[in-house]
This record gives structure tokens, C-alpha cells and sequence, in this order.
């Protein structure tokens, strides 16, 4: 009998590996880090590489680094793509009042992923917030926001007690913060995303270097912008 996990195609877990990386990393990459980060020999990486880029998933730039491709765009725009146009206009109208980075993060496992994000139009100097950005559950603001909308038993085991403090906290007051928890020098203020269309835990969320707007006027402008995203699902 052929367990769960033999079945897995290693070839296709090293790609889409291949795409995480990519996706978390701050700037384009070279096959050697890319051979590194995967701890692939860099023909290995290369074969993968060619495969994903002959399906334009990722792309090289003017210096041959590797970048995501647009393909991938029109295939997350395919992921809770009910959500994602529903909150599409209130990011918009949040980002632009606040000056802050807006944007839809939701859970993937034990991770919070963000799926779609918009920088007002308007600021200099705001923080880029890419689709597909990961940190896990239970710290920064969205991913606090969304942990308090869980039973216990889903928190991370990782969670230390200041955290699980906290994640009641927040659960009582309805709204989350965070200042140097996933980025250093970066704070956030993210609210809970609740409705049948994010059953999987979502969260509204800012992302700023410094704002003259307290954080419970924010929490409320986010709670507004959700009620509207609720009301249009």
C-alpha cells in the first residue's frame, strides 16, 4: 500500500518551495541563492527554474536575478475572488484617507498570507505589502486578529504566554496591533475578517512606518471598511 506521503511528487514540492522562496525574499534572486535556499544542487534548481519559467511563473530581470512572474497574479486573482472584489474598493478608500499600505491577509495553515494589497496613492515612502507575504499565526497584527477568532486549540504551539495573553486581549476589544514583530521599524493595526466567504480566517490590515492617527481611530476605520466588505459578500 502506497502511504500519504510517497505519493507526493518531490519534483512539484521543490517548485512550488521554489515559489516561496521567491515570494518571501526582498529582491530578485540568483540560481546559486535560489540552490541554496532550496539546499538543491544548482542543476537541480536550474531544471525547476526552467520548468516554471517556460509556464511564465517566474520571470528573470534585465540582470538575469529571478522574480515572480505576472502569471501568477492572474492565478491568485482566481483565489477567493468574491472576497478579494469585494474588498478591493474598501483598500482602496483606506489607503488613500490613512496614507497607510492597506491589504487582505488571510490563514493558510499555520500562516497568515496576505492576498491582495493596495499603498495610497498619494504618500511618499509607503511600506509595500506583496500578495503572498507569509509570517505566522498569532503574531503581527493580522495574524493576531485572525488568532483571536480561533479556539485555543489552533493556536501555534509556538505561542509563548505574553502572546496568548494578548490574543485574548484582542479578542475582547475586536481589533490588533503590532510594532517590530514582523518587520523591524514597521507597525500595523489589522481587524477580524468575519464571514462564511473567509471561513478560513481572514483579517483587514495597515501597514505604516509612523501614522498621527491613534490606533483605535484606525481599528475603527478598518472595522467600517469590514462591516462593508461583509455587507458585500
Amino acid at each position: 500500500m502506497t502511504d500519504d506521503r510517497s505519493a507526493h511528487s518531490q519534483t512539484l514540492s521543490r517548485g512550488i518551495r521554489m515559489l516561496e522562496v521567491l515570494a518571501d525574499a526582498r529582491a530578485p534572486l540568483t540560481i546559486d541563492e535560489l540552490s541554496v535556499a532550496l539546499g538543491l544542487h544548482r542543476s537541480v534548481a536550474y531544471r525547476l527554474l526552467r520548468t516554471l519559467e517556460d509556464h511564465r511563473l517566474v520571470v528573470r530581470d534585465a540582470s538575469g536575478r529571478i522574480v515572480l512572474g505576472s502569471r501568477l497574479a492572474a492565478l491568485a486573482a482566481g483565489v477567493s475572488h468574491d472576497l478579494q472584489a469585494a474588498a478591493l474598493p474598501e483598500l482602496t478608500a483606506v489607503a488613500n484617507e490613512l496614507g497607510t499600505t492597506c491589504f487582505l491577509a488571510v490563514l493558510d495553515g499555520e500562516e497568515i498570507v496576505t492576498l491582495v494589497s493596495v499603498e495610497p496613492r498619494h504618500t511618499i515612502g509607503s511600506v509595500a505589502q506583496r500578495p503572498g507575504t507569509r509570517h505566522p499565526v498569532g503574531i503581527g497584527a493580522p495574524g493576531k486578529a485572525i488568532a483571536s477568532r480561533l479556539p485555543e486549540s489552533q493556536w501555534p504551539d509556538t505561542l509563548d504566554d505574553a502572546h496568548r495573553v494578548e490574543l485574548a486581549e484582542v479578542r475582547a476589544r475586536g481589533w490588533a496591533s503590532s510594532h517590530d514583530e514582523v518587520i523591524t521599524g514597521l507597525r500595523a493595526v489589522a481587524v477580524p475578517l468575519v464571514t462564511t466567504a473567509a471561513a478560513q480566517g481572514a483579517a483587514l490590515a495597515v501597514v505604516y512606518v509612523s501614522s498621527t492617527v491613534p490606533e483605535a481611530e484606525i481599528a475603527a476605520r478598518l472595522a467600517s471598511g469590514a462591516a462593508a466588505i461583509v455587507s458585500q459578500l
